[in-house]
């Protein structure tokens, strides 16, 4: 810094000395510099002063005055984290007439914000914005267009030692669930492991509670709740309210989980399953199976999964599975669903996946084949 001052110094010292040269012998330029270092010295300590006095808080509040008390809340709390992602895809789906056969693009944003209070406890909010496209809306990105909007806020806290509790706004009331399932899935017809309707994941648009509690010796138990929250309120005849549980067991290598959910008009079991082998060129193996009993008239419901996936091939994963296109009622022709992806790190916050999926139509209209190639950034 001081040899920056001096060389901007130097000009308009020079430039002012150059009337005096014609009657001057020398010019004592080291009193010039020492007088630069003077004048550092007392602007550091001015400037050190005023960020003393008048500090200036995260949010653009501007400076406080100079007498004012500071405190913890005049800067940003040291306890909150936040992180970012981002997906950007470009594919095409061929075959349904529902969907445009040309090349398409999508993009997704997240913003994660997380609290502490005490340390072990943590208020999350997340923010979404994304155009997820009518091509690639079996990617899950973000649809609600633009602008950022809250897709959902919790508060989780321990009670005790081995129980942990969620209640929030627009999450799954499943949130503390651990079904055994370790395939990551891409397509969101797939990625829910064959468990849609027991974790009822489609209820988010309300109030949620989940809680879990360590049972020991690989064993965990579950509980969720999902209901309306707004309009009819909650667990009235007139709400759509969701409940149940799940009992899960996981060790490295081995992983079985039940679930139960009573939807309201309806009941739904979910068992699934993973195994993983200590040689890592082998792929780890993912199940499940869906049973949904429904009230009245409506038909039962089954579905199923099963995914490969390799954690080592090169320098990424790759991942097949298949299973039916979600929930398939006993009396109708099973459709099925495929998919296959290879993700690799480009960096350690750049991953490149392409992929391909085929969904199958009822009779009378063509199958969609997608083709897609994801760009995920996480900073």
């Amino acid at each position: 810094m001081k040899l920056f001052q001096r060389l901007l110094l130097a000009p308009a010292a020079l430039g002012l000395l150059t009337p005096i040269s014609a009657n001057a012998n020398e010019v004592n330029l080291n009193e010039i510099s020492n007088y630069s270092d003077v004048e550092s010295i007392e602007l550091a300590n001015f400037n050190n002063e005023v960020s003393t006095k008048s500090p200036l808080l995260a949010g653009g509040e501007g400076l406080m005055d100079d007498d004012h008390d500071h405190g913890p809340e005049d800067s940003f709390s040291s306890t909150t984290s936040a992180s970012f992602s981002v997906d950007m895809a470009i594919g095409a789906v061929d075959g349904n007439s529902d969907k445009i056969e040309a090349l398409g693009t999508a993009y997704g944003y997240q913003i994660d914000l997380s609290t502490t209070f005490t340390g072990e406890d943590a208020l999350s909010v997340s923010l979404d914005a994304g155009s997820g496209g009518v091509q690639l809306s079996e990617l899950d990105l973000n649809s609600n267009g633009d602008g950022l909007i809250v897709d959902g806020i919790t508060y989780t806290f321990p009670l005790g030692e081995k129980a942990t509790v969620l209640i929030g706004d627009s999450t799954d009331g499943s949130a503390l669930y651990s079904t055994a399932c370790v395939y990551g899935g891409f397509t969101n017809t797939l990625d829910d492991c064959g468990n849609f309707s027991s974790a009822f994941t489609s209820a988010t648009n309300g109030a949620s509670l989940s809680a879990s509690y360590d049972i020991g010796n690989g064993f965990t138990g579950a509980i969720g709740f999902s209901g309306e929250g707004t309009g009819n309120g909650l667990m009235t005849k007139e709400s759509t309210d969701m409940y149940g549980g799940q009992i899960a067991y996981a060790t490295d290598n081995l992983g079985a989980s039940v679930t139960y959910a009573n939807l309201d008009t309806a009941t739904a079991w979910g068992l699934n399953g993973y195994y993983t082998f200590d040689d890592s060129s082998l792929p780890s193996l993912s199940v499940g199976y869906e049973f949904t009993e429904n009230e009245g008239s409506t038909a039962d419901q089954t579905q199923w999964f099963a995914g490969l996936q390799w954690d080592e091939v090169g320098p990424g994963s790759l991942g097949v599975a298949a299973g039916t296109k979600g929930p398939q009622s006993e009396d109708a022709t099973e459709l099925m669903a495929y998919e296959a992806f290879y993700s690799y790190p480009i960096n350690d916050g750049m991953t490149i996946t392409p992929a391909v999926f085929i969904l199958e139509s009822e009779a009378g209209s063509d199958d969609e084949t997608g083709v897609v190639v994801k760009t995920s950034f996480s900073f």
